[in-house]
């Protein structure tokens, strides 16, 4: 972090992060989603995150529900292949569940009323972008299969 002010921050973000992420489009106040890291010790009650960019996927439709919002995001392929329902997936900075696999490189996640309401995800509409992060035990479970392959 560059600096702290009252009701915001600055950061200096490096090439590589503007060449991976949607940041570079960001404008002075627009709202983000930050949560602090788990200490060593701490108790986990959710997903297991890295705070990293995989890739940008698409918000391809909103739909409502009585008790919830769903969003299809089109995704990366690897991201796609990493996803599975009920698996994780961080959007926007926001560790979520997956719901469901609609279509090949088609996610779709449920936004409860506590996340719409603490979240900039219920700003979401067709056509905006999201910072994605797949699911951190799958990476992991792919780059073993993949060194294990004799193709590679």
């Amino acid at each position: 972090m560059q600096s702290l002010s009252a009701g915001g921050f600055t950061s200096h973000i490096i090439r590589t992060t503007l060449d991976r992420t949607r940041f570079a489009d960001y404008a002075p106040g627009r709202r983000v989603n930050l949560e602090r890291a788990l200490r060593v010790g701490d108790r986990l009650g959710g997903h297991l995150v890295q705070g990293h960019v995989d890739g940008v996927g698409t918000v391809a439709q909103v739909q409502e529900r009585e008790d919830a919002r769903l969003l299809d995001l089109q995704v990366p392929a690897e991201i796609a292949r990493l996803s599975v329902p009920l698996g994780s997936i961080t959007v926007d900075g926001v560790s979520l569940t997956v719901n469901a696999k609609p279509g090949h490189r088609t996610i779709q996640i449920s936004l409860i009323p506590f996340t719409l309401q603490h979240t900039t995800l219920g700003e979401r509409q067709v056509g905006d972008r999201v910072h994605l992060e797949a699911d951190t035990i799958g990476k992991y479970v792919a780059a073993l299969l993949a060194e294990r392959s004799p193709d590679q």
